[in-house]
Formats: structure tokens, C-alpha cells, sequence
């Protein structure tokens, strides 16, 4: 028998906009069952090519003084607007799951399929937090992917970040947005 309310959920999915998560936040159980959902990901040669890393409380706040500094020293010009939005981005949401690719060298699972399993870690902890009733939305911007912030949040040689995942409780109702249309995106493939 299908499961129909699985799909129901997994149709009602949508990011919530970290500026509109707020308190509460996850508790450690709660937090705790979410990965626990979040690891039954695809994962070829069970490599587990990721960890996470918890932000929480005066570390968010911590954090976003290093990007602001961050931030100025790559583009002294920006502006005060664009080191404060960088201050600010991850005081918004209680809670931050950095999912980390920690690729495992294997000549059997080629890198970009570990990068994969840890995308799709960051997609089931998005399924995980609305499924008990919280906000959440996958983020990276250019902080994912520079090298000192990567050190300044410990990374290891080899290591790169899947997303920031923002949790919390959504303060307002999040309108639905379109959707591609499956009929323009599928096609036959007859081998001609």
C-alpha cells in the first residue's frame, strides 16, 4: 500500500527564509532524531563522506563577527551594509547543522558521488526538521567555500562544506513558490 502521506510531505517541503526562523530551536533529542534521519542517505562503498559541526547560541554570534572581519579583508570597499549583512547571517535561526564533506579516498567511489551523499545528508535534514515541525533552509554563500573560513571552523585538507543548514521555528506562514513542470523536464531516451 503506498504511503501517500509520505508523499504529501515531501510535496509540502519549502525552505523558510533563516531571517524568519527564530526560537524555539531544536532541543538535543530533537536535533538528534533529525540526523538520525538525515545519515539514511545514498552512500556508495558506505563511505560516510561527512559530519556536522553545531552553532548554536553565542557561537552564531561569534561566527558572524570572524565573517564581518572576514568579509572586509577580502573587499576592503564593500561597505558597512554588506560586513553587517555578514555580522548577521547566522543570528537569525536558533540552530546551524554545517554538514562538512569529508570525502574518503576510494577508487571505487569517485569523489563527486561522496559530494553527493553529503547533499543529500543536507536535503534529509531539511525533510527532517519540517517532518517535526520546524523551519529550516539550505545555505552556503561565499563562506562555504573560502579556505579561511573553512580553517577558522576546522576543516581538514580535503574537506569543503554542503551547506549551512539555518533550523528553527518559522515566524510567518511561508508562501508556496512555482515548481518546475515534470512534463517539460522529462524525456525518452530510445537510443537513436
Amino acid at each position: 500500500m503506498p504511503d501517500r502521506a509520505a508523499l504529501l510531505a515531501l510535496d509540502a517541503r519549502r525552505s523558510v527564509p533563516s531571517r524568519q526562523l527564530g526560537e524555539p530551536g531544536p532541543d538535543a533529542a530533537t536535533l538528534h532524531r533529525m540526523l538520525t534521519s538525515a545519515v539514511r542517505v545514498p552512500d556508495h562503498g558506505k563511505r560516510v563522506p561527512f559530519r556536522f559541526l553545531k552553532i548554536a547560541g553565542d557561537a552564531r554570534h561569534t561566527l558572524g563577527d570572524f565573517l564581518a572581519e572576514r568579509s572586509r579583508q577580502r573587499d576592503p570597499h564593500a561597505g558597512e551594509a554588506v560586513f553587517e549583512k555578514d555580522r548577521q547571517r547566522f543570528s537569525h535561526a536558533p540552530l546551524v547543522i554545517v554538514v562538512v564533506v569529508s570525502p574518503r579516498p576510494d577508487p571505487k567511489v569517485p569523489e563527486q558521488e561522496q559530494l553527493m551523499t553529503a547533499g543529500c545528508v543536507c536535503f534529509a535534514l531539511l525533510q527532517a526538521a519540517q517532518a517535526l515541525g520546524f523551519g529550516a533552509q539550505w545555505l552556503t554563500a561565499w563562506m562555504a567555500f573560502d579556505p579561511v573560513v573553512q580553517a577558522h571552523l576546522g576543516l581538514t585538507e580535503g574537506e569543503g562544506i554542503a551547506g549551512f543548514i539555518h533550523i528553527g521555528t518559522p515566524k510567518a506562514e511561508v508562501p508556496e513558490r512555482e515548481r518546475p513542470s515534470v512534463a517539460t523536464l522529462l524525456q525518452d531516451w530510445t537510443g537513436q
